[in-house]
């Protein structure tokens, strides 16, 4: 009987061991799975957002159009423009300004009191500001001019004349224009310009008179930014 009761005694301690190693097991695997699982919420993808267009830099280009002497280039005084320019921007924000030289030959004819008079070629130095919309830039422009006038005049042997230095004319210019961006860094304009030319000197037979030369310049264009 006595080895009867250790025997079961012996055999209820080894299953009470089995017992707590088996829940021992249980809680050890359920705190890895809890420790495991990913209970936070998941972070918004990632993206970069596109940049807005910058207008700053340097560029050139060419341009051509109409200048005429009337607000309305589609007159019969009206005279091709074309020629080239080079510039460059700066940009704060959504505000450009910059610089551009531009060169043109016009080949308008005028009549002055003593003639006629033609405007040959043209400098200008412009200061341009407005603003950039991304690609889409609205602007205004200021600037000097100079512009060589060559008058013509019944003298024997010679229907021309031009006066030296005087020939060449100092003026002024304002307007303004729009100009958008395209890919692979070329952009397309279109300008107006009022060029004022005020008392241009000519003579012809000994009369001499002054006349002022206005021009309207109206004007399309590709530049090429670098």
């Amino acid at each position: 009987m006595l080895v009867s009761f250790v025997i079961e005694l012996h055999m209820s301690l080894i299953k009470r061991k089995i017992f707590s190693v088996g829940v021992s097991m249980l809680m050890a695997c359920g705190a890895s799975a809890a420790d495991l699982a990913d209970h936070s919420v998941p972070s918004a993808p990632s993206y970069d957002a596109p940049g807005t267009f910058s207008w700053a830099g340097a560029y050139a280009g060419l341009h051509g159009g109409v200048a005429a002497s009337k607000f309305n280039p589609f007159n019969n005084g009206r005279a091709p423009a074309v020629g080239a320019q080079v510039g460059y921007n700066f940009q704060a924000g959504s505000g450009v300004f910059g610089a551009e030289l531009e060169g043109s030959y016009l080949n308008n004819e005028v009549r002055v009191p003593v003639g006629n008079v033609e405007s040959r070629f043209r400098g200008a130095a412009k200061a341009k500001a407005g603003l950039g919309f991304d690609r889409t830039f609205v602007y205004g422009t200021a600037g000097v001019t100079t512009t060589e006038f060559e008058g013509h005049r019944l003298v024997s042997g010679s229907d021309k004349w031009k006066s030296g230095p005087d020939s060449w004319k100092h003026g002024y210019l304002f307007g303004g224009g729009v100009e958008h961006a395209f890919s692979g860094g070329v952009s397309a304009k279109i300008e107006y310009n009022y060029v004022i030319n005020n008392a241009v000197p000519t003579t012809s037979g000994g009369i001499s008179s002054r006349s002022d030369l206005n021009d309207n310049v109206i004007e399309a264009g590709l530049n090429f930014r670098f």
